[in-house]
């Protein structure tokens, strides 16, 4: 098993086409088509965790947060990025980051934290935007049931709880080949009219290339003729945050104490209490106050998340209770997440959890 194949993996869960621009994701260091020995999953890529790795033979880290966020202009051992950057290359350990791909997906880390707080109902708070394409081509009458079919095994054609959806369209289609075509139908120099059906499909941008890939393999012409657009619709399984309800309503500080004891908490900062039951929980792991509005909008009574600065605490407006929990609270159990789909996928594989507390945040 190669780098390669465990990336395959991984982004079953996460796929890199949903990660945030700004984010640095994917294989950062190493060589893709590397043989794996072992695993090592963690939330951040320190010294030690490489030093972890070595201990374990392992010589692939899968980390959560990029070590490689910005530009390296030199590599010269004079920080802690460069220096885990210089230890993972000498001693061929390959590093991968996943970071905001698994934020925006739908069984990712918003999913993990609504599962530890026992959320029903959830959904995706803020749905992605333009990570839905739509696929338009032209085929002979005749051919249309086996692109469809083809295209439907790789994904083309799902909408929610939906699958095999398309639209077709029975028409006539016109073409004339030069003296270099190599015409299926017709013949060269000709104009011919051929019955076709327009078929039109919708999928998430993430397959496009396996999509493409097979209109060209199935399609009979020489020449396919196709439309990619991307849509405005927002994906609802695709996104940052969630929002679910809890089996029965309870007080404020008794959900607080909950919060607190599930993710070992030694503080909660929060918003003024408004002793008002909650029902109605908002989550997102990380840095979040990019969502408060969206929190109150979907009528959420609390929204846990983390990174609130003393401005942002305002911003609940009497309608919600903001309440942070720390960065790395709010993401510990992230790795355990990725060591659970990596071995359901290869079970008979070394993967380890990291035992490495890398959380730079102490309190007195």
């Amino acid at each position: 098993m190669i780098v390669q194949d465990i990336i395959n993996h991984l982004e079953e869960l996460a796929p890199l086409a949903y990660a945030e621009d700004f984010d640095n994701v994917g294989l950062l260091v190493g060589d893709k088509n590397s043989k794996v020995k072992g695993i090592l999953v963690t939330l951040d890529t320190l010294e030690q965790v490489v030093d972890e790795a070595i201990q374990n033979n392992c010589n692939l880290i899968v980390s959560f947060h990029p070590i490689i966020f910005s530009g390296l202009k030199k590599i010269t051992g004079r920080n802690y990025v460069e220096r885990v950057v210089l230890k993972a290359i000498r001693n061929n350990i390959a590093i991968y980051a996943i970071h905001t791909a698994l934020d925006n997906s739908l069984d990712g880390v918003n999913k993990m934290i609504c599962n530890k707080l026992k959320l029903k109902n959830c959904r995706v708070l803020i749905p992605k935007n333009q990570t839905i394409k739509k696929l338009t081509t032209y085929v002979p009458v005749g051919e249309a049931d086996l692109l469809r079919n083809e295209l439907f095994k790789v994904g083309a054609g799902h909408i929610g709880n939906y699958h095999n959806c398309s639209f077709n369209i029975e028409g006539i289609g016109t073409f004339k080949g030069n003296e270099k075509s190599n015409p299926v139908k017709g013949q060269k120099g000709k104009t011919h009219f051929e019955p076709e059906v327009q078929v039109s499909m919708t999928y998430e941008k993430n397959l496009e290339k396996k999509i493409l890939n097979t209109l060209f393999r199935v399609h009979s012409y020489e020449e396919v003729a196709y439309e990619v657009i991307t849509l405005e619709n927002a994906n609802q399984t695709i996104g940052m945050g969630m929002i679910g309800e809890l089996d029965t309503e309870t007080d404020e500080l008794s959900f607080l104490t909950l919060v607190k004891s599930t993710f070992n908490c030694l503080s909660i900062k929060h918003s003024q209490l408004l002793k008002k039951p909650v029902k109605k929980v908002a989550v997102l792991g990380g840095s979040g106050s990019f969502a408060i509005e969206n929190a109150i909008a979907s009528k959420a009574d609390m929204f846990v998340t983390s990174d609130l600065k003393y401005h942002d605490f305002y911003r609940s407006e009497s309608k919600i209770v903001l309440a942070d929990i720390g960065h790395y609270e709010s993401e510990q159990f992230t790795k355990n997440l990725i060591v659970s789909h990596l071995t359901k996928k290869i079970s008979n594989f070394a993967i380890i959890l990291s035992k490495i507390n890398t959380n730079p945040i102490n309190y007195f």
